[in-house]
């Protein structure tokens, strides 16, 4: 099961994601129109433009490729800077298209997702906010306030459960995470819930202990489930920029993560990051959060991404 969007919601989104990615469209699509002094595409033009594209977060290796296709049908010849942003978006989205799924429920009961991802990241926010879109399409939620490090990630999580009308599974601070993970997978089977989340400490300072926490969760929960959990959700925050990359690389390391979900990009100018990592990772984007309200977490679509990023 996905969580399915009426066209009212879907045009609304493709305002909110647009005005969202004001600041980083801003950066790409303002960077390429402030070159356009010539108007045709020669080597100087081209190699402008690519350096432009990789100061707007997009990574070397996407600038490379966006523009040899540029230069292939369109060297030598007059080109304006709004053509070159509709090239580039037609060239960025075929890059999103293959990661561009969203999260999709199994048929198993409960369906576990482990959500991981650096403090601050918006990690706590995007369970509380899937919570609400599943519940809100009628399946039965579950939470675990598996950051038992941190009292107020506790706190946050029970306030999201309230608010979605779900139950949270909480301990006090200082609990073994992996030891309420598995709690609470034993109260969702009991339950009968359909979808249960859980929420993991993310501090990095020490990534040794994290990663034998994490291990810890996933050994504890597979006795009770030798397929759990069916997703492993890696939150990244757009703001993080080239960081983000590191971030996967380490997560990716430390527990086998399956997808990832791009939170804060309406406050950031480096919304351009989450195409080199498509690029360079091939992880499935399940969603983009633009915002506070869990409407403002939405899955992940390439075409409006790519047309919002260069401004079009």
């Amino acid at each position: 099961m996905t969580i399915e969007t009426s066209e009212t919601e879907k045009r609304g989104w493709f305002q909110r994601l647009k005005s969202g990615l004001a600041r980083s469209s801003a950066k790409v699509a303002g960077s390429i129109t402030g070159l356009f002094t010539k108007k045709k595409l020669d080597r100087a033009l081209l190699d402008e433009l690519e350096d432009a594209l990789i100061a707007a977060d997009l990574g070397p290796a996407t600038a490379a490729r966006l523009i040899q296709v540029l230069a292939k049908d369109r060297f030598d010849k007059e080109i304006t800077e709004e053509e070159v942003r509709e090239i580039f978006a037609t060239e960025i989205a075929a890059i999103l298209k293959p990661v561009a799924q969203p999260l999709t429920l199994s048929p198993r009961k409960p369906h576990v997702v482990l959500v991981v991802g650096v403090n601050g990241s918006g990690k706590t926010t995007t369970i509380g906010k899937l919570a609400q879109s599943y519940k809100k399409a009628g399946k039965s939620v579950m939470l675990a306030a598996g950051d038992t490090f941190r009292a107020a990630a506790v706190e946050q999580l029970k306030i999201w459960g309230e608010r979605a009308g779900v139950p949270v599974v909480a301990r006090e601070t200082g609990s073994d995470a992996a030891g309420l993970a598995y709690e609470a997978l034993e109260a969702a089977r009991k339950a009968g819930a359909d979808l249960l989340l859980i929420d993991t400490a993310g501090r990095l300072q020490n990534k040794t202990e994290l990663m034998a926490e994490l291990q810890k969760i996933l050994r504890v929960i597979r006795k009770l489930d030798a397929e759990a959990p069916h997703d492993i959700l890696l939150v990244l925050d757009a703001t993080t920029g080239q960081n983000a990359h590191s971030q996967v690389e380490i997560f990716k390391a430390m527990c086998e993560v399956s997808g990832l979900i791009v939170t804060k990009l309406d406050g950031s100018a480096k919304g351009g990051v989450l195409v080199a990592l498509a690029e360079k990772f091939k992880l499935p984007v399940h969603a983009v959060g633009v915002g506070e309200t869990a409407e403002d977490l939405k899955p992940f679509d390439a075409d409006t991404f790519a047309r919002g990023l260069m401004g079009l």
